[in-house]
Parts: structure tokens; sequence; C-alpha cells
């Protein structure tokens, strides 16, 4: 056996994406940081997309930058969002770019889904919790309105399969990303096509799903390896725990807050509770529940620094650490937070709404053709508060389904490095919140590429060399 192993992460994110490297020797495990790119949406005459073309050429830039230094991966896994996808012709032809999920189209979908397959029938059937742009309802959008790539389409394939074909020409539709999709059975592990047949979306593009190991293809000679290709399927498989009596939080754009079952919990309760059903690894399957994260104070700092006011972490942190007393508080999950042409002003007409709201003395203007506007560190409290409180809540109600008693939240992701908002967290909670790494993204995919390689076993092992590699810290409710 070699002494020392390489694999190559891509982490794909809808900001930004990058490439890590981790190494494997004398039972020692390192990571370092290669590459890195920017992500966006890109518009197109009233329709939203991503560049997966200009994705996919990074990957290639950072792999010949690699080769320039000597380094050659033993293989490669690429991770990245769910529930988005593109389709390829008969000859190969990329069809277009892959429509973003926050593109407006779906607005009003599920609704009329429900009017052929109920929502109960729906839930029942996939496990997956009702937002409008599931992949299901992606797809029976774009059927209603013709949409031209679908139509001569011979196959779908999710993002990180799609990029993954981008670099071999190969196709296959991985576990983890496909039971994002709301289009899954959570029995057979298959697509459930008699569901989609009665919605009158074309089943026959849909591929066989394969589980987290799959070889794909090779990219000059290098294995890709299908890895756990939705994020935070790879993010769970690096979490830090001991045991199953957890609950974890990744924490970014999207806060994903839930726990790690051995089977799917479809019922009465979980339906009306809105919780979805995951493919996890290992047979495992991640019970949670979406919730808006970062994606809020990123879009406030888009218009701060638009208007002249550019603000970096540390500093937003101290902002809200001195307005920590401000009451104002939103809820997260609130449609209109979904993607508003100006957060700021969205926050703080939500604020003036409330029952409670703080006195119009505490607000400020910033220009005579703007509303009324909450103070800056007002607004960065009111989320942080609001994204605590928010994890609460749901982790109360996720206590009602585990099978086991949850005793402590790991919390994963580039929002683990928030201090203040770890310790708000906890004080919310009642219980330790233990925190890192942030990249668990890339680490569960580097190893669950060390595991197809035969350097580990399963996620425990796993786990227990991530807990043994990387420091973690333990913030205790005050």
């Amino acid at each position: 056996m070699k002494e020392k192993h390489t694999f190559l992460a891509f982490d794909c994110g809808a900001t930004s994406g990058r490439a890590l490297l981790g190494t494997f020797a004398e039972g020692r495990f390192s990571m370092e940081e290669v590459y890195r790119f920017p992500n966006a949406l890109v518009e197109r005459e009233g329709k939203y997309y991503w560049d997966i073309v200009a994705i996919g050429e990074h990957f290639k830039k950072c792999l010949a930058e690699l080769a320039g230094r000597g380094v050659r991966p033993d293989s490669i896994g690429i991770d990245t969002w769910g529930v988005d996808f593109g389709f390829v012709a008969a000859d190969g032809t990329l069809l277009g770019l892959p429509r973003a999920y926050r593109d407006p189209y779906t607005e009003g979908i599920p609704e009329k889904v429900f009017q052929t397959v109920p929502r109960e029938e729906l839930y029942a059937a996939t496990g997956i919790q009702v937002m409008n742009f599931n992949s299901i309802f992606q797809l029976y959008a774009q059927t209603q309105e013709g949409f031209a790539p679908l139509r001569d389409a011979q196959s779908l394939l999710f993002v990180p399969d799609l990029l993954a074909y981008l670099l071999t020409g190969k196709k296959v539709c991985e576990y983890t990303i496909a039971s994002t999709s709301g289009m899954m059975d959570q029995n057979s592990r298959q697509f459930n096509t008699a569901l989609l047949e009665k919605l009158g979306i074309r089943t026959d593009m849909l591929l066989p799903i394969v589980q987290p190991g799959t070889k794909v293809g090779e990219y000059q000679g290098i294995p890709v390896i299908s890895v756990a290709g939705h994020d935070t399927a790879s993010a769970i498989a690096a979490v830090p725990a001991a045991d199953e009596r957890f609950a974890y939080l990744s924490s970014g754009t999207w806060s994903l807050i839930g726990i790690e079952v051995p089977a799917p919990i479809i019922d009465e309760a979980s339906a009306k509770a809105n919780f979805t059903n995951e493919g996890g690894i290992d047979g495992t399957t991640r019970f949670l529940k979406n919730i808006t994260g970062m994606w809020l104070l990123e879009q406030c700092r888009q218009r701060w620094k638009a208007e002249g006011r550019d603000y970096g972490y540390a500093q937003l942190v101290e902002m809200a650490r001195a307005e920590e007393a401000f009451p104002g508080r939103i809820n997260p999950d609130d449609p209109r937070f979904a993607n508003p042409k100006d957060m700021v002003a969205e926050i703080s007409a939500s604020l003036s709404a409330a029952p409670v709201s703080v006195p119009l003395a505490k607000k400020c203007s910033r220009s005579e053709n703007r509303p009324w506007l909450y103070r800056d560190a007002q607004i960065v409290s009111c989320i942080y508060h609001s994204l605590a409180d928010r994890y609460k809540e749901v982790l109360d109600m996720l206590q009602d389904f585990a099978p086991f008693k949850i005793e402590k939240l790991h919390i994963i992701g580039g929002g683990s490095a928030n201090e203040l908002l770890n310790q708000w967290t906890a004080d919310a909670l009642g219980m330790p919140v233990v925190t890192g790494p942030t990249e668990a993204t890339a680490i569960g995919n580097l190893m669950l590429q060390a595991r197809t390689a035969g350097l580990v076993t399963d996620r425990w092992q796993m786990r227990r060399l991530i807990a043994d590699t990387f420091q973690v810290k333990t913030y205790l409710p005050q």
C-alpha cells in the first residue's frame, strides 16, 4: 500500500467554490486549500441560471495548476448544493445552463402540483419537505412552460453529477443528491416514476441511482469518485461526534439543522412540521429542516457595501454585540426574505410591522429616497438573535422525533466560526454547542474518497480521525 495518498475535493457553493487537497500519510490527515473561484447567478432573458461551464473550466484550471506543481491526486470528488440540475442531449451536448433554485419561476407551482398529487400523498411517497424550489416543482414548471432543453434531453444530471460529466464524459446519478429532489421513493431509493408520470413529467431521462463511492470515470487518468454529492451530506459525514446522541447544524447560506437516523421518519407529525428526509452515508437518513441562514446577512452586506460601508465579519460581530439588547426579531424563513431587492429595507419593514417594534427614534434615514431603516448594528443583532431563536424552535421539534436524547448540537461549516452567534445559540438551546470544523463539507468529501480507497472503514472511524485532527470548541449555556 502507498505510504502517502492525496485526494482533491471540489466544494462548490452558491457564491463561491474552492478546491482542497487532502493528504493521508502515516495514519494522519492534513488538508490545504489550493484554489478558489467565484460563483453567482446568471440572468438571461428573465431566467436565472448557474454558469456550469465556467465552474467546470475552473476545475480544469485548478488541476492544471496542480500538475504544474507536480501534484497528481489519487482521485477527485465533487459536492455542491442540491435540487438544481441540467440536461444532456443524445449526442452528449450540454443543453444550456442549469436553472437556479432562486429563479422565481416556481412560485405557486406546489399548489398546482397538489391539485393532481395531494400534499400528503407527495410527502408520504418522498419524505421531502415542501419548498417551492424542490426539483420536482422545477421540473413541473419547466414542463408547463415547454422549456426547450427539457424537451430535447436524453439525460437529467444534478449539478455535482453534471460537473463530473464535464470532466469525464460519463453520467451517474448519486444517491444523496437525488434524495433532495422530491422525486425519490424512500423505500426503493430509486425515482418514483409513477408519481412523476401522473404529473406529466418525463421519466425516460432519469438515470439509476448509485451510492456514494461509485467511480464515475476519469479525467486525464485521474479517477473521479461520486462522493456524497450533496454538500450537506458530505458535511454531516464530517461531524466529529462520538456517538449518535447529537443534532447537527450545517451553517452557511442555509442553516440545515437535523439528526442522523437509521431510517426515514415519515408520518403525519413530520409532514405537519414540514421536516425532510434526505440521504446520508452508510444507509442513514438526514432528518432535518432547512432554515434561511447567512443569506440574510450576506444580502445586507451587499447593500451596505453598495452604500459605501464594507463591513468585515469581525466588525459585524462587534456591531451585534454592541446591540445585544435590541429586541427586534424576524422569522428567517418568511418568504419575503427569499430574494428581495433590498434585504435591509425588507427586514426593517418586517420589524416596523411587528406588534412590538423598536421606537422610531431608534431608526435613521439613509437618504431622502430610501425608507426609514434600522441602524446597521441593529439589523445584524436582529439576524443573529432571530437565527438562534429559530434554532431552538426547530431543535425542540427534533427532540420529539429523535429515537434518542439529544445531548449536544454540533455546528459545522463557515458559520461555526461566529463565536457570538454560537454563544447566543447555546444560551437559547440550554445545551452545549460544539463548533467545527469549518471546512466540514470538503473534509467529508475527502474522507469519502479515502474510504473508497480503503483507508477508512465507516463513518465512525472517519469521525474519530476528524476529531483527532481538527480543533473544536465547546460553548456552554450562560
